[in-house]
Order: C-alpha cells, then sequence, then structure tokens
C-alpha cells in the first residue's frame, strides 16, 4: 500500500493540511485535542513524516557534522574516539537528530573544504569540532560560514566563554599522574605526549612540567602522534642511554592507551620489566589497559559521557543560540600493576 500522505491525514480527519503539519512538527497552531488526533492516527497508520519535509517544516537539515583530523586506520583502533562517538551518538538518536562524519587525514584545507561545502549545501545544522589547535583558524571560518558549533576539550581559562565548547583542566589531570608517580618513589620520567600543535597536549606538557618540578622530579618530553608505533618507537628512544643521558629514568606517561600499549611491546624488546624497571602510565583508560600484562594504570575521563555533553551542548545552542560551556569532572587514576614503589 502506497505510503499516506500529509494531504490524505488532513481528509481522514477532517482539517487542513497545515494543521497536519504543524502537529507533527510539535509547532504551535493548533490546539491539543487536534495534536493529539493527529499523533493518533499517524500512531495508528505507522505513519511519519519523511526527513526532507520535516527539514523544510523546521529549516533545519536534522542533522550535525563531525570532521576528525586523523587517519582512519588510527581512528578505528583508538578507544577513545570511539568512546565520544558513542557519547554523541546516543544523544543526537534522543533528539532524531543524525551525524554526518568525515575523516580527513592530517590535511587542514580538506577539514575546511567540508565545512564550507556543508555550509553551501545546507547539509548540516551545526558542527562538533575536536582537538583545538593552537591559533585555530577553525572557530573564525565556521563563524563566517554561519554554521554554529561547539568545540570540545579546550583548556579552562577562566575568561568568559567564546563559543559554545566544554573545556577541561588539565592541570588537575596532570597532578593526579605526578603525585601518583611521585608518591611511588619515581623522580626521573618521560612523557610521551601526542602533537604539540594541540592546545590540550600543550597545556598537558605545562602542567607535567610545573607538577613534577615542585616535587623536584625531571621530565624528559617526547613528541608522537597517539599510534601505537609511535608509543614503542618513543619508549625505545627514550631508554636508550645514548638518547638521553643521566639517571634511569623510571617511569613513563603516555598521552594514550594505543602507545602506551607501544611502549609495553618496546620495553619487552629491551628485555626491561614492567613496574619493576620502568613503570608505565596512560592518559586514557581503555580495555587494552585491563587486559594488558600487567596491567596498565591509566587516567579513566569517560568519553563517552564527554561525547554525550558536547552532543548536547550543540543541541541547545540550535535551539536557543545560547553561547554555554561545560567543565569535564577530572579524570580518576585506576591503579593497576604497571605502576609499583621502586
Amino acid at each position: 500500500m502506497a505510503k499516506e500522505t500529509i494531504a490524505g491525514l488532513a481528509k481522514r480527519l477532517g482539517i487542513s493540511k497545515a494543521s497536519v503539519s504543524y502537529a507533527l512538527n510539535g509547532q504551535s497552531g493548533v490546539s491539543d485535542l487536534t495534536r493529539r488526533r493527529v499523533l493518533d492516527l499517524a500512531e495508528e497508520l505507522d505513519w511519519y513524516p519523511s526527513s526532507s519535509a520535516r527539514a523544510l517544516s523546521r529549516s533545519r537539515a536534522g542533522a550535525v557534522g563531525m570532521v576528525l583530523s586523523a587517519d582512519p586506520a588510527l581512528i578505528g583502533t583508538e578507544p577513545y574516539h570511539m568512546g565520544l562517538l558513542a557519547g554523541i551518538e546516543a544523544a543526537l538518536a534522543e533528539s532524531d537528530t543524525a551525524l554526518m562524519l568525515r575523516m580527513v587525514g592530517n590535511d587542514p584545507a580538506q577539514e575546511h573544504a567540508v565545512y564550507e561545502r556543508w555550509a553551501g549545501e545546507r547539509k548540516v545544522d551545526g558542527v562538533l569540532v575536536f582537538d583545538h589547535l593552537l591559533d585555530d583558524p577553525r572557530p573564525a571560518l565556521l563563524d563566517r560560514l554561519g554554521l554554529p558549533f561547539v568545540l570540545h576539550g579546550t583548556p579552562e581559562t577562566g575568561a568568559p566563554p567564546a563559543f559554545s565548547g566544554t573545556t577541561t583542566d588539565h592541570d588537575v589531570d596532570a597532578a593526579t599522574i605526578i603525585d601518583h608517580l611521585h608518591d611511588a618513589g619515581h623522580r626521573r620520567i618521560g612523557h610521551v605526549s601526542g602533537p604539540h600543535r594541540l592546545l590540550h597536549e600543550k597545556e598537558r606538557i605545562r602542567g607535567v612540567r610545573e607538577r613534577a618540578a615542585s616535587h623536584g622530579m625531571e621530565v624528559v618530553q617526547y613528541e608522537a602522534n597517539y599510534a601505537l608505533q609511535a608509543g614503542h618507537d618513543a619508549a625505545v628512544t627514550l631508554l636508550r642511554p645514548s638518547e638521553t643521558p643521566g639517571a634511569p629514568m623510571t617511569a613513563m606517561v603516555f598521552g594514550n592507551d594505543l602507545m602506551a600499549m607501544g611502549g609495553l611491546l618496546a620495553l619487552r624488546e629491551l628485555g626491561l620489566r614492567c613496574p619493576d624497571d620502568v613503570a608505565i602510565i596512560s592518559w586514557d583508560d581503555s580495555l587494552h589497559c585491563r587486559l594488558a600484562f600487567p596491567a596498565v594504570t591509566a587516567l579513566s575521563r569517560n568519553p563517552g559521557m564527554q561525547g554525550r555533553v558536547a552532543a548536547e551542548l550543540l543541541l541547545d545552542l540550535l535551539d536557543t543560540g545560547t553561547i554555554r560551556t561545560t567543565s569535564m569532572p577530572p579524570g580518576e587514576l585506576v591503579v593497576r600493576a604497571s605502576t609499583a614503589t621502586v
């Protein structure tokens, strides 16, 4: 049987097509009784308006966009982004909003081109932006394109927000990690971070150095790219005496779980034991950390919750136009066998 139309619903109920449209799309202009009659009939007929008709009636696309500037192979294996996506989808599903996802590698021009195309074609109502950059050009670009956006994971500054987003106090998370290592007796550690162009990594590096300095600890920093092989190579380099002369390095902090797994592999290749020779901490917790041998101490940051909050902020921005920021709770250190007293 052919799908019923709004005109058909109106004829069955003896009311105008406009009244049916108002009732189905939650708009004013009809009484509660009429709205109830329309919705009851639609449910009886297992009928719902097409997404295109709904978008036209609301002047909305019914979708939000998200561009990830990273290697798709890395995104597919990194639990943090998968957790974020799960939280985002959970929030969007509740509002019947679709997610358009693009992975464009590490070329900023491709990310900008996607935003321009989405804005020109009115494909999305707004966008979720991740990995705040130093001197980030994207907020100005999105403002120029008229695309509302939420930027996830910016450092807390205490200043009035310039745009909607989630904020993280990286100093608190850095202190949690460094205090744990200090209390376990470590005095010289390696810190394998993600790319320095990311604002949150700059804040983490500063937080680690300042907290370590307050304890009289030395930190040797290494820039990597979040991949397992990068963690492996970083550990091999930092644990080679010729590369980092001085007192033995007894602990390593990795910017995510995949790099921490690479660090464990490197220790085995070098004939070193974890935690007896070198302790390991990951800035992100995941199933990888729990199943590794030894299990890896990690900072639990609940990416699913973070993704949900970011999506809810965007939905609220689209509905009200209100700029808001939400502070993410500090990470909780889950202590496992990879850290021990030296």
